[in-house]
């Protein structure tokens, strides 16, 4: 049986890497795409020219082929962003901006987002009205994933901090208001003064 394996070794190292690229792709950037080509590329040498030192010629040949492949993966990354692109759960698209792509209703609609991972369109629903195609848009709510609730971003007022900050700005310049329209009544009472004394 051992015999047998050792004599169809680079068959059984194609048929390996080929799983293992198959469930790279299944399951994009579980990195199993180095090794499966590291097997496949020794493998297919291996049927392609036999060596009576098969098993070394072999090992050989997949360290080699998987450092390129490493290599080539890293290099490139034909993930996108290094990583950054990928989002790490349903949570993370929270404040995500992007645009639609697709009329966005309460009912249908289509976004893809600025930084949506390795695919970034995501089925949307507004929370109300209509967002047409190509508006700006932030997700409300990422809803598992599945379906995000987005708002417009032209569609979305002040928030809690522009009002505070208008409200602040407001009531500093009434102050400043009051101040100078003090300090103007007080030169007034003095130049009234100062014109009855002569």
């Amino acid at each position: 049986m051992l015999e047998l394996l050792f004599e169809n070794m680079p068959l059984v190292l194609l048929i390996a890497g080929l799983v293992l690229m198959g469930l790279e792709a299944l399951s994009p950037g579980a990195h199993l795409i180095v090794i499966g080509v590291a097997l496949v590329g020794a493998g297919l040498i291996g049927v392609l020219f036999p060596s009576p030192l098969s098993p070394f010629v072999l090992a050989a040949l997949t360290l080699a082929i998987g450092l390129a492949a490493a290599y080539v993966y890293n290099e490139f990354d034909f993930y996108g962003g290094k990583g950054t692109a990928q989002t790490t759960d349903s949570s993370s698209l929270a404040g995500s901006t992007g645009y639609v792509t697709e009329t966005v209703t309460t009912r249908s609609g289509e976004v893809k987002l600025d930084q949506g991972g390795f695919a970034p369109y995501y089925s949307a629903r507004s929370t109300s009205g209509t967002i047409e195609e190509g508006d700006e848009i932030i997700v409300l709510d990422p809803g598992g994933g599945n379906v995000l609730t987005v708002e417009s971003l032209s569609a979305i007022g002040e928030d809690e901090i522009d009002r505070a900050l208008a409200e602040g700005a407001a009531q500093a310049d009434a102050q400043t208001e009051e101040t100078d329209s003090e300090q103007s009544s007080a030169d007034t009472e003095a130049e009234t003064e100062t014109e009855k004394s002569s």
